[in-house]
């Protein structure tokens, strides 16, 4: 764990007759974007990042420029101010990589400006939109015939009175946006057990902050029935790879971040999110996630993103170099193609993961010698720590002080 990364490898395909000559600037993001510049970096790409503090990727020795957004100033007004409001030489003609929701947000609603002078992927920028919209992604997926969870509009007093007449708990409040949710509650999601005023008192107070919600079933079992699809489709509809991983925990249990994932093909997951992807005329990089349903044995679409995640580290290690497919494509180079990759890695954060586990132990899931057990044979994956490349781990820590310090005064 933490080790250097692997060779890379591909079929047939020469790694040295890559152009690296495009410079890569990623915007915000925080494991992912530390995966990239530890990718990038190493073959010879400028690899640049723009964000805040907690962005990991500024701190990594393979970063060759840091763009930190000020304190106090939201993230999207720096993009603005960076890419758009002054003369950036030195940046035109960058690849730019969104790495947050916010990036994506604004690159979507700048394209046509950014595309002047940057490069830019495949990405819809329609498509991108209404996949940050969680509301939108369940209709398009309703649409297309791929299972999701029941859901319910939550903007209006009436649209309550619907709710309460048709719901069966648990239940969850979630945002139609989640980095607008995140940043005024600090959490992705309410959930009601059994409460209907409970219910109606968070959205309410989602309204008295100007969150848009909606009001969706939260489907029984375990957070391992949790599985995710990547892909990457051109403008014309071809698939350029297939990956899919599972969730084995998160935290906190059932509501929170995943803490411990596995690499692993899942035709099923693989078919779901093939389908969706094509049927809704989706270009781009996209990820897609679902729960399986015991209920009717059907895979329910959870949520989508347009973008890297922040598994991407596990991705590549497992032998799936999407990053590098992803610049290739978007520099209009030949691509590499993968067949197959190692499904035996694991991506752990420690200490959520044990937090994890005291949860469940105390709800009687799990025993201290399953836990114990679950984590071997000991392939796991750091999203962060690296042997080589130490600082990140270092500016980590001080965000999280900083932000600590924040908090309480």
């Amino acid at each position: 764990m933490g080790l250097a990364n692997p060779p890379l490898k591909f079929d047939n395909f020469d790694l040295e007759k890559i152009d690296t000559s495009t410079p890569v600037l990623i915007l915000g993001g925080k494991e992912n974007a530390l995966s990239l510049v530890r990718r990038y970096g190493p073959l010879g790409i400028k690899t640049m990042v723009c964000g805040p503090n907690d962005c990991w990727g500024l701190y990594s020795r393979h970063c060759s420029k840091q763009f930190p957004v000020p304190r106090g100033m939201p993230s999207a007004e720096y993009f603005q101010e960076l890419l758009l409001g002054s003369d950036k030489n030195e940046l035109h003609g960058s690849l730019l990589i969104a790495g947050s929701d916010i990036a994506i947000e604004f690159i979507a609603q700048n394209r046509v400006a950014l595309e002047k002078y940057y490069v830019l992927d495949h990405g819809n920028a329609e498509m991108q939109l209404k996949l940050l919209d969680k509301r939108e992604t369940l209709i398009m997926a309703k649409k297309v015939g791929v299972a999701t969870p029941q859901f319910w509009d939550a903007n209006s007093e009436e649209d309550l009175e619907l709710v309460r007449q048709s719901i069966q708990f648990p239940v969850m409040v979630k945002p139609i946006l989640s980095h607008e949710f995140i940043k005024v509650f600090g959490c992705k999601l309410f959930i009601i057990e059994s409460d209907f005023d409970k219910l109606a008192e968070k959205v309410r107070l989602a309204w008295e902050n100007n969150i848009n919600v909606m009001v969706i079933e939260m489907i029984p079992g375990p957070d391992d029935l949790l599985s995710s699809y990547y892909t990457y489709m051109d403008e014309s509809g071809k698939s350029h790879f297939d990956y899919t991983k599972r969730i084995i925990r998160r935290y906190p249990v059932n509501r929170g971040l995943a803490c411990y994932h596995k690499s692993e093909w899942l035709p099923e997951t693989a078919e779901a999110g093939r389908r969706f992807f094509k049927e809704i005329g989706f270009s781009g990089l996209g990820n897609i996630e679902f729960k399986l349903d015991k209920r009717d044995n059907k895979l329910k679409v959870i949520e989508s993103n347009a973008r890297f995640t922040a598994a991407q580290e596990l991705v590549i290690r497992s032998g799936a170099p999407i990053d590098v497919i992803y610049y290739c494509i978007a520099t209009g180079q030949t691509a590499p193609t993968f067949s197959n990759y190692n499904q035996q890695l694991t991506y752990w954060y420690g200490l959520r993961d044990f937090l994890a586990f005291l949860q469940m132990q105390h709800r009687k899931d799990i025993t201290m010698a399953q836990w114990v057990k679950s984590l071997f044979p000991l392939n796991h994956v750091s999203p962060l720590h690296n042997f080589s490349d130490p600082y990140p781990s270092l500016g980590a820590f001080g965000a999280r002080i900083d932000k600590t310090i924040r908090d309480l005064f």
